[in-house]
């Protein structure tokens, strides 16, 4: 899958999430939604992504930077 696709996914659950109050409860659920609705391949791509580039760079939201960084703690991927 196209890695900018990935992206823009990932922002849009977080968009969704961002509305919340609780910023942690938040970045719990895109972390869950992560976890649940996608397959670990896209997970790991988009973690690599982030971990390879300035999340701001690549254009993932802070909230979904925040998540990811929950599934793969130190920048591990794997």
């Amino acid at each position: 899958m196209d890695i900018d696709n990935l992206v823009k996914m990932a922002n849009q659950i977080g968009r969704f999430f961002e509305a919340w109050p609780d910023r942690a409860a938040a970045r719990q659920e895109v972390a869950d939604h992560l976890t649940r609705f996608w397959e670990p391949r896209l997970r790991e791509a988009l973690a690599e992504r982030i971990n390879t580039d300035d999340s701001a760079c690549v254009g993932v939201t802070p909230l979904v930077a925040e998540a990811v960084a929950m599934l793969f703690p130190a920048g591990h991927t794997g």
